[in-house]
């Protein structure tokens, strides 16, 4: 999975001249907590960033900026380019969902700006990336789901390939993963084949550590 498959593609930017009560103001009738400044003077090009966060520490303590009417804004810095984050964690469209992932969490930050040549083509959140492992994840109705521990270098998509073959078994998905520097693998299964397949995990060697079994719909 690649960012572009979750990315949001319609967003909502400002330029730096933007004055920051526009920018709570947009905030609000769109629902969202982060705008991209875009300088397009030359070229589109990204410049910072502007948070609710930032924007209600830009105002008086007993000033809500996203309030209908905002009476006081003297004390306020004018524009965004005042009070936006310059240094802004980056990727591409093509970027894994899981490198996206996990310059988030080494940047401690909640969204990124997903850039092509340059140019702002889309935002990636948290919120996207958790449904995008939710989805790789979840089983479906009367599927299984198997965790067992592999061998390090082990070629387990081989491995699974040809006892599910044999027992008849359908894979939905597979992904490895380390648990205590200890290689795992998770795997999606369909059949009816499943328990003979589980024995044939154990008698390899393999150690099961979890079984899911998800019920038929009624």
């Amino acid at each position: 999975m690649i960012v572009r498959m979750w990315m949001s593609q319609d967003v909502a930017t400002i330029g730096p001249d933007t004055p920051i009560i526009d920018a709570a103001s947009l905030m609000a009738r769109k629902g969202i907590r982060r705008l991209p400044v875009v300088d397009l003077r030359s070229k589109p090009s990204l410049v910072g960033m502007v948070s609710a966060t930032d924007i209600i520490r830009a105002f008086p303590n007993d000033v809500n900026p996203f309030a209908v009417d905002v009476e006081d804004t003297n004390a306020t810095p004018v524009t965004a380019a005042e009070i936006m984050i310059r240094h802004v964690p980056t990727t591409t469209p093509e970027t894994p969902i899981e490198e996206a992932a996990a310059l988030m969490r080494d940047e401690k930050v909640g969204v990124l700006p997903v850039l092509r040549d340059e140019r702002l083509v889309g935002l990636i959140t948290e919120s996207d990336v958790f449904r995008a492992f939710v989805g790789l994840l979840t089983s479906p109705q009367g599927g299984v789901r198997i965790t067992f521990d592999m061998s390090q270098g082990e070629d387990v998509f081989g491995m699974i390939a040809q006892v599910a073959l044999k027992r008849g078994v359908r894979v939905v998905s597979l992904l490895s993963s380390e648990q205590d520097n200890r290689p795992v693998c998770v795997v999606r299964l369909m059949g009816a084949g499943v328990d003979k397949l589980l024995d044939d995990l154990w008698g390899s060697g393999h150690l099961v550590l979890n079984v899911l079994r998800f019920p038929e719909s009624k």
